[in-house]
């Protein structure tokens, strides 16, 4: 069973995409500039000034600094990659209607219309490369080959003068041979294969497909396929979106917020009211607020199940009452949805959506009569302080912790947490049996075992005790560093506390209840 045959793809690659739109958001940032993009304490992307100077992709950041010591870091934007690369397509689609958006920095189309149109592949290719030159980007790469994933192996193997690398109809197996298997994008199948010495693309394609799909399971199947130049993905053009912004102006400008939110309730209307034609849902929304002297205050809102008229209006008051950047009148407010849904996705249940629909619907009223920031959600974040752990979110937007909890923490508390993480931790003492106050040694060693945990003027004897845990943070840096010992007690009434011992003096961080 072979499955359909691929179809001739051409695919547009950007190298380093990341980077290429911080550059063009920044605006002065120099192209000859060592840049790198860091996602998670990693490089994501770097740019060929900072590769010539040793650092990589997957590099962590102090690495990448010492091997380039002018390095300039930015932090990853997804948003602001799909945003520059939507502008992109639009600008492609003006010679070539139908394509297809792979990922931010990656784009493809079929081959066939396109090379018919323009008289060949290698004349389609070059004609996309000159309206790309027309719009600054010099160094795009183009790939033509049978399925999407060899064009995009071709595209990645184009190299300078030409840009372009065309695999002939029927050659994708011969091109794909040769190249490594991690260009399949799988790590953990890249170690195993390269443990049964299996190295090269030809070579995982020339296993058994039975085997390899009783072994691997049908993802495995479909990446043998891959490597076999099989690819029956199949390429969903992508369509302009239609015309869903709605804009109100006002003259004279209006000062107060309660009239601005009054006025825009005709917009938001109407802009309910025509995604509501396309049978769309809109579920993050940009508002863009200018004042009477060109001042724009802009942002972009989430909500956690679909804007309607009235969530619309909140967001434009909420956006203006926290607003310190416009002083003068308000003249124009923008909507314009950023990410839509299909609206069958959004339809209640035949009995509605129980708990959960009455849960939204009564968070949502609250927070309309309280303010953004007045409902809030918890979220767990990463860190090795408990207080540092603990994060609020506005209801309705995106869940995303100050710092990412997938980050190894060396000196962090394993689970299980304290059930009660104090607000603000405060001082107590610990005493040995002669009621001497107990510290730890540079090597980590109490002077004595804990005996009396006192608590403002309660003293507690403790009958169990763990620890010490060392705790260091940020050692290079004398202004920010920190150096503690946690310890765990149970005093005589089997209350268990989580205890920090920092600087000489005892704090009481959390309570096992």
């Amino acid at each position: 069973m072979t499955g359909p045959e691929p179809r001739r793809c051409l695919v547009i690659w950007f190298p380093d995409w990341p980077v290429t739109a911080w550059q063009r958001a920044e605006g002065d940032a120099s192209a000859e500039d060592p840049v790198a993009i860091m996602e998670t304490g990693k490089v994501l992307a770097c740019s060929p000034v900072a590769r010539a100077d040793g650092v990589a992709e997957g590099m962590r950041r102090r690495e990448a600094q010492a091997r380039c010591p002018g390095l300039v870091v930015a932090a990853a934007d997804p948003g602001r990659d799909d945003r520059l690369f939507s502008t992109v397509l639009d600008r492609l689609e003006l010679v070539a209607p139908g394509f297809h958006s792979v990922r931010a920095g990656l784009c493809a189309i079929p081959a066939r219309g396109i090379a018919r149109y323009y008289g060949g592949e290698s004349m389609a290719s070059e004609v996309l490369l000159d309206v790309l030159s027309e719009i600054g980007f010099r160094d795009p790469r183009v790939g033509v080959a049978d399925g999407l994933f060899t064009a995009e192996q071709a595209a990645r193997l184009a190299t300078p003068p030409d840009r372009v690398r065309v695999v002939p109809s029927g050659q994708a197996a011969a091109f794909l041979s040769p190249l490594p298997v991690t260009v399949l994008g799988d790590e953990s199948l890249t170690v195993l294969l390269r443990r049964l010495g299996v190295r090269t693309l030809g070579s995982f394609a020339g296993l058994e497909a039975g085997a390899v799909r009783e072994r691997l399971g049908g993802y495995g199947a479909r990446l043998h396929a891959l490597a076999g130049g099989r690819d029956s993905q199949s390429l969903i053009p992508r369509k302009p979106p239609p015309e869903l912004i709605r804009e109100a102006s006002f003259e004279p400008p209006l000062e107060l917020v309660d009239q601005v939110a009054f006025s825009v309730r005709a917009a938001a209307d109407e802009f309910i009211a025509a995604l509501s034609t396309h049978r769309l849902v809109c579920t993050e929304l940009r508002v863009s607020c200018t004042d009477s002297d060109g001042r724009i205050s802009e942002r972009i809102w989430l909500h956690p199940a679909a804007f309607d008229a009235a969530a619309v209006v909140d967001r434009v008051r909420w956006q203006l009452a926290g607003s310190d950047g416009l002083r003068g009148g308000i003249t124009t407010v923008r909507l314009e949805p950023v990410a839509v849904d299909d609206a069958a996705h959004h339809e209640p249940g035949l009995f509605g959506a129980g708990v959960d629909e009455r849960m939204h619907h009564a968070l949502s009223r609250v927070q309309a009569m309280l303010g953004h920031e007045g409902v809030v959600i918890p979220v767990v974040a990463g860190g090795r302080w408990l207080a540092e752990r603990q994060q609020l979110v506005p209801w309705g937007e995106r869940v995303v912790p100050a710092s990412s909890r997938a980050e190894p923490w060396p000196g962090s508390l394993p689970a299980p947490a304290p059930a009660t993480v104090f607000p603000q931790r405060h001082q107590v003492t610990v005493l040995d049996a002669a009621d001497a106050a107990v510290t730890v040694s540079e090597r980590g060693e109490p002077s004595a075992e804990p005996a009396v945990l006192v608590e403002g003027a309660r003293r507690r004897p403790i009958e169990a005790w763990a620890g010490p845990w060392p705790i260091g943070e940020r050692g290079w840096d004398a202004a920010r560093s920190r150096s503690a010992h946690r310890f765990q007690v149970v005093d005589a009434e089997q209350t268990a506390w989580l205890l920090v011992l920092e600087q000489g003096a005892w704090w009481a961080e959390g309570r096992y209840d």
